[in-house]
Formats: C-alpha cells, structure tokens, sequence
C-alpha cells in the first residue's frame, strides 16, 4: 500500500506511515493536472442521522450511476481527474468518507464494516439510482468488494484499481517482520500528531510535529492547500487515521477469502506496473507475487472477472493514468447494458 491519499504526501509521512515510498508521478494525458478549487468546499452534504453527515460529490448524467471509492486515506478529490471523464457519459459520485474531507467523524473503529454500512447508508439517503457501477481504488477495492458481497442486488459491475497485496507475510517474510516492527513506531508518532490536534497545535513549527501534516499538494492551489491544511489539522482528521491504519491488518493479512463470490456480475481489476518500483530488492519480488496471487484471486471471484495490466503507472492509477481507469469503467457499463435482465 504506497501513496493512498493525495494530502499531506510528504515522503517522511508516507515512510512512516507505510514503511514504503511513495508514487511517483508518471501521468501521459491531456488531463488537467490542477484539481479544482470546487474542491475547496463541499458540495452536497447527506445527513446520515445522529448528527452525521457525509459530502457527495455527483456530476454528469444518465441512465447509469458510477460510485468512486477512494483509497485508504483519500477523499473524494483522488478522482479529481477521472470524475470529469466519466460525467460526459454518465452519471458519477464521489465522496468523503467519515473522518476525511468535508465529511463528519464517524464511531470508531473505522473498520470495513463501518465503511460499507456508511456507503449502504449514503445510498439511501442521497437516492442513488442503483444498481450502480462501482469503483475503488486500494483499500476501496476491498470496500466495495465487501459491500458487493453484502448486497449484491446493489451493484451491478465493479472496477478494482490495484487491489493491494494480502497474506504479504506468506510471500515476503521480512518485508511482513519490519512492517510490524515499523508500525511501533509510526502509531506513536501519529499518536503525538493526534494529540498536536487535540490540542489545536498543528500546524506546527515543532521539528517532529511539522511532519504531521506533510508538504503542500502540488495537484492544489495555495487555496486549497490551506483548505486541506486546516481540514487534517482537526481531531477527527487523526482519530480516523490512527482507526484505520489501525484495522488495516485485519484486512490485509489473511488471504482471500475463498467464500467470496460475485457471481457472473463483470468485474475488472487494473494492475499498475510499478506499485514496488521502490522496495527494497530483497522484498520487491515477494511483494509482487503477494499482489498478483490477490489480484488473480479477486478476479477469480466472478466468471466475468478480467485482470488489466497499466503500464508507466505507481498504485494511484487514477492519478498517473486516469483515461485506462474511464476506459475500464466504460467497457463495465457497456457489460450491465448488454447484460441479460
């Protein structure tokens, strides 16, 4: 799991958080590369009940609807340049999970189980047509396989952007060893930026806590910048880091399920060519083989499953290489369309 947010992507954040580098930038299209500063403010604020409240970002139109999930530590603006591709042929919501953006803190722990009913919520609440198209990328990918799995009658096809590797330790064990020996130390430096917060301290000039929040986003004007800046100086900002850094072992240390099923309904996983362009020798080929056997996997899990390699792109696809990520989100309502009723 390298860069899985786009905010505060300073490269000691992200070591210490991931113990691995960050992704690089290799995007060949004519997108823009400057995210809007729409996404300086909310857009349509659904209340869940109990004084909740999640921000939905819905554009374009159509008989379909394609729901983009964000990775582990991302909002709504990860799909800054694939959400304007998508809208000319459909309609495409994006959104911030509890905790991140625009969106309100949610009850803890902030597991799979609290996202999926969150998005079961939302659903509902925001009147999305379904069933819908969904998308996710990195721990998104296993947001909405796990919703998929749950209610099914909800989903009609699914975009998988570089699902990450699980049962690591089975295929690199020492890569799996310093990871556990790492994330010691990186729950307490995010302990000390959660306290910085708690106590309105960040940002800050402190040598260690000026590391918190990361370096400017250069996809972002200063505004928005300062925006997010303000937003990941918040409490709930840390509460929900620290809840899913936290529960992410419990994701991605077992392998695959071998229950998990999605029938027939089409199912794409796109692969990026250099998520382990940075790892250590001695680990880069276990952690590759860990990835393929769970991508393969995944695919396996519906008979309409098709893996996708992405060349010249890190994990953040839709980033790097947002047209291969419209283009497979395409050929996915082109499938439900011409799916029997």
């Amino acid at each position: 799991m390298n860069r899985m947010y786009l905010k505060a992507s300073g490269a000691l954040l992200l070591a210490v958080m991931f113990g691995q580098a960050a992704a690089t930038e290799a995007s060949h299209t004519a997108t823009p590369q400057r995210m809007p500063d729409s996404y300086a403010q909310a857009a349509k604020l659904i209340d869940l009940g109990h004084g909740r409240i999640l921000n939905l970002r819905c554009s374009g139109s159509g008989p379909q609807t394609v729901l983009l999930e964000a990775g582990a530590l991302a909002d709504s603006s990860t799909w800054f340049k694939v959400q304007p591709l998508l809208a000319a042929h459909a309609r495409v919501c994006a959104y911030d999970r509890a905790g991140f953006g625009f969106s309100s803190e949610g009850p803890l722990p902030r597991n799979l189980d609290a996202d999926v009913s969150d998005l079961h919520a939302l659903i509902q609440r925001a009147s999305l047509a379904t069933p819908l198209v969904m998308v996710g990328h990195s721990l998104g990918s296993n947001i909405v396989r796990q919703y998929a799995s749950r209610y099914p009658a909800d989903v009609s096809a699914m975009v998988l952007i570089d699902p990450p590797a699980q049962d690591i330790g089975r295929f690199a064990p020492g890569w799996q060893k310093d990871e556990d020996t790492l994330s010691v130390q990186r729950f307490a430096f995010l302990h000390q930026c959660e306290a910085a917060a708690e106590k309105h301290a960040l940002p800050s000039t402190n040598k260690d806590l000026s590391q918190c929040l990361g370096e400017a986003d250069p996809h972002a004007s200063a505004k928005l910048n300062a925006v997010n800046l303000a937003l990941m100086s918040k409490p709930a900002y840390w509460h929900t880091v620290l809840s899913v850094l936290q529960s992410n072992p419990a994701v991605f240390k077992p392998p695959v399920s071998k229950q998990e099923t999605h029938g027939s309904s089409p199912l794409i996983v796109l692969s990026a060519a250099n998520t382990y362009a940075d790892a250590l020798p001695r680990d880069r080929k276990g952690l590759e083989e860990a990835r393929a056997q769970t991508q393969a996997q995944i695919v396996a899990t519906s008979s309409h499953g098709t893996l996708v390699h992405v060349a010249d792109t890190s994990h953040d696809i839709q980033i790097d290489q947002p047209d291969a990520v419209a283009k497979a989100v395409m050929q996915a309502l082109g499938m439900t369309q011409r799916a029997p009723k």
